[in-house]
């Protein structure tokens, strides 16, 4: 698939998917949803892929929401397909079995704050911008941000930014949970590919199971979860990598895994 809404690299095992259509802050259009998940497919099924980062081209925004050029006049049965579109590609990242980084490097909001919410893990620019303000236009969240904000920071504060519509700046979002950790605009970018290039030293078997539990158990019963754990971690017995790692912690050297 040729791909025009989306910038797609690897190099050194990190896949790197930029939303590229800076002139409409990266609206994500129906177009640029299907070739997100086309190259989130493509990151699935290489195994030379161990992380994959998703960021933004330009410098003012990551996301700034879905393309609403279409929504007008549509009845409740015409804007589902594209709705539904939306959640199959976020979900289709949140599941992937390898590590995944939003480098959020401005404007996260409405549809790109609930694809940023379907990474692992969230770096963001000192300048970044975060809300759901879809309230002001007469709609909700529909793309998971009814479900993932609240998952991530707690009901009221996720009942807060979804019914005032309001923005928050990126230090309130770090003290809140939705990033992990925030950067000076200049440094964003090098601190993910190295944060980046030590996960893809890690086992990639593990990292998937580690994934697998936690997106899996979250919502079960503790005991089921428990359970969900015990066969997770079973399943690494049957790797190289693991032998390896034991190897080296017993020899009192630096693991060198391969993947196998």
């Amino acid at each position: 698939m040729d791909y025009k809404d989306i910038l797609f690299e690897v190099e050194s095992n990190i896949a790197t998917i930029t939303l590229n259509r800076p002139k409409a802050l990266n609206a994500l259009s129906s177009e640029m949803i299907s070739e997100i998940g086309d190259a989130v497919s493509r990151c699935e099924s290489d195994d030379e892929i161990r992380v994959v980062i998703l960021t933004g081209a330009g410098d003012k925004a990551f996301a700034a929401g879905a393309d609403i050029s279409g929504f007008k006049n549509k009845s409740p049965r015409e804007i589902i397909p594209f709705i539904e579109e939306g959640h199959n590609a976020f979900r289709r990242l949140e599941l992937l079995g390898k590590a995944t980084i939003a480098a959020i490097n401005g404007y996260a909001l409405g549809g790109g704050e609930e694809i940023a919410m379907c990474c692992d893990i969230r770096f963001c620019s000192d300048r970044a911008v975060f809300g759901q303000p879809e309230v002001l236009l007469g709609l909700i969240p529909g793309w998971g941000g009814t479900q993932r904000l609240a998952r991530l920071v707690g009901m009221g504060r996720a009942k807060e930014l979804i019914m005032s519509g309001e923005n928050i700046k990126a230090q309130r979002a770090f003290e809140i949970g939705l990033v992990n950790r925030v950067f000076p605009a200049e440094t964003l970018m090098e601190e993910t590919r190295k944060f980046a290039g030590k996960l893809a030293g890690m086992p990639p078997f593990a990292i998937k199971m580690a994934k697998y539990a936690i997106n899996h158990g979250y919502d079960m019963a503790l005991d089921n979860a428990r359970n969900l754990e015990i066969q997770c971690f079973s399943q690494c017995f049957s790797t190289s990598d693991l032998e390896e790692g034991l190897n080296a912690f017993q020899e009192k050297r630096k693991p060198q895994f391969t993947g196998k």
